[in-house]
């Protein structure tokens, strides 16, 4: 059954923030109750009513594919425990990313990025939640053309990010990569210095945005990761791309503004106080207007984590959760469907207490279906039919 009656909430609208009501009636919100509560129905006891949240990047496939570099585990597997983790923590649709890339000593490659993605596919209808994938394409090889009519197939990529992959170009700095790769491979710093310096002029050498721009553009967004420099921005928008995800300079924040991107900037970097790599941080980027949205990056929790976070900084509630919700589905263009409360959307609903910093779940509902619930206090049985004259009068 996915008829509701939503009492006693703290409601949260693109515009505003008030006590009352939400009905929904098969899977959409079909009545706002501003200041109206009903005893029939879930009492939400005055917890916060949001819409789901819409997470465009998450890196967390990879920590349930792979805790450690030498425990693997199988894609159902993975995915039936991250759907678990991101319904718990408000996410109602998730970007999943898949790095598209080619480097042997890493143990990347083409080919099996396309598997993992084709695998995933299969799950991505199955879960508790919406699941796509965001594709982290690296425009630095030549065989990228090769994989991007099997891209263009897989039916749940719904995002393309380029992902640029010469060494020290934007978020590391080559020394620190240096370092990283040596401990990685147990090799000298010197041998490192030297494979990553050899890297440097072969991927130099090679751009294919070009080819990547033609096979995607008009049929899903695209966007670039990691602007550290305002040529980096104008490249990028130069070949079609609307997002600037994560830009790891203040001038290359302002510089996607300018030219009419969006920003999406992590999560846990607002949580956080900042950067785990010593970039831009959101906060920074937050008091000059520069940011758009937030995503989960590498942690589910701070989606909401941030959106408490904001509000106790002065922002008011409704543009918090805007950067969490409505902006995403507006990205994608979705909103008219998703994102938001209002009447005659999808009711993706998540009800929660704050406590402290973080964000306590107790609700979530996809379409109009309760999918996740914490605890079973406020849940009454109701007579739809006696109450939908009330509700509608």
């Amino acid at each position: 059954m996915n008829n509701h009656i939503l009492s006693n909430a703290h409601v949260i609208t693109p515009i505003e923030d008030f006590e009352g009501s939400v009905v929904i009636e098969n899977g959409i919100i079909t009545a706002i109750k501003k200041g109206v509560n009903y005893r029939e129905g879930i009492n939400l006891n005055k917890r916060w009513l949001i819409p789901g949240c819409i997470d465009i990047h998450s890196d967390y496939l990879e920590k349930e594919l792979h805790p450690r570099p030498s425990a693997s585990f199988s894609m159902p597997f993975a995915f039936h425990f991250m759907d678990q983790r991101a319904i718990a923590c408000g996410i109602t649709t998730l970007f999943n990313a898949i790095s598209f890339s080619e480097n042997s000593q890493l143990n990347r490659s083409f080919e099996s990025a396309i598997e993992k993605a084709k695998d995933l596919d299969k799950y991505c209808h199955s879960g508790m939640i919406r699941h796509f994938i965001h594709s982290r394409l690296d425009p630095n090889s030549t065989r990228v053309v090769e994989y991007l009519d099997e891209m263009k197939n897989i039916s749940s990529l719904k995002l393309v990010v380029i992902n640029d992959s010469i060494p020290g170009q934007r978020q590391f700095n080559l020394e620190d990569l240096i370092e990283k790769r040596a401990r990685l491979l147990q090799i000298s710093f010197e041998e490192s210095e030297k494979l990553l310096k050899a890297q440097i002029e072969d991927k130099s050498q090679v751009d294919m945005r070009p080819e990547i721009q033609s096979a995607f553009l008009g049929s899903v967004p695209l966007g670039s990761h990691d602007d550290t420099t305002i040529e980096h921005v104008m490249e990028a928008r130069q070949h079609g791309a609307t997002l600037s995800e994560m830009p790891t300079t203040i001038e290359a924040a302002r510089k996607a503004k300018a030219l009419g991107m969006w920003v999406c900037m992590g999560a846990p970097n607002y949580v956080r106080g900042g950067s785990h790599c010593g970039n831009l941080a959101c906060q920074d980027a937050l008091q000059e207007n520069l940011v758009d949205m937030l995503c989960s990056d590498y942690h589910f929790p701070t989606v909401l984590g941030a959106m408490i976070k904001m509000v106790r900084n002065g922002i008011k509630p409704s543009i918090a959760v805007n950067f969490i919700s409505l902006n995403p589905a507006k990205f994608l263009g979705i909103h008219e469907e998703m994102g938001s409360i209002e009447v005659g959307k999808k009711a993706d609903l998540v009800a929660f207490e704050d406590e402290a910093d973080f964000a306590k779940v107790s609700h979530v509902w996809v379409n109009g279906k309760l999918k996740f619930m914490a605890e079973n206090e406020g849940i009454n049985a109701i007579n739809w039919h006696k109450w939908q004259d009330h509700l509608f009068s």
